[in-house]
């Protein structure tokens, strides 16, 4: 079955930086779109980024300069290098793989994703 499973999360301060790593298994992985969504506190799960099987990428306004999604096709695993980070980047972060080649402006709907990562948490505290 398919299965995605996250690692890299942790507690850094401000200006700090991490790397999440998501191993995938189970599917043909080269044909999905893959993406990162965090989610904090009593908020809604938001996309953060997202990557297509032709390695096109989108980024959530906040993250952009300061995130990047890339993946590795002979490792099955997707990445996320986070950069500058903030105390508003803290959640749980989760990534995800969609049956489509491409989702285009839809990247960031949660609901077009498939399978999910059981997340990994991500604090940024001085």
């Amino acid at each position: 079955q398919v299965q995605l499973v996250e690692s890299g999360g942790g507690s850094v301060q401000p200006g700090g930086s991490l790397r999440l790593s998501c191993a995938a298994s189970g599917y043909t992985w080269i044909t999905y779109s893959m993406g990162w969504f965090r989610q904090a506190p009593g908020k809604e799960r938001e996309g953060v980024a997202a990557i297509d099987s032709n390695g096109r990428t989108s980024y959530h306004f906040s993250v952009k300069g300061r995130f990047t999604i890339s993946k590795d096709n002979a490792k099955n695993t997707l990445y996320l290098q986070m950069n500058s980070l903030k105390p508003e980047d803290t959640a749980v972060y989760y990534c995800a793989s969609a049956t489509y080649r491409s989702l285009g402006y839809n990247w960031g709907e949660k609901d077009l994703y498939d399978y999910w990562g059981q997340g990994t948490q991500v604090t940024v505290s001085s």
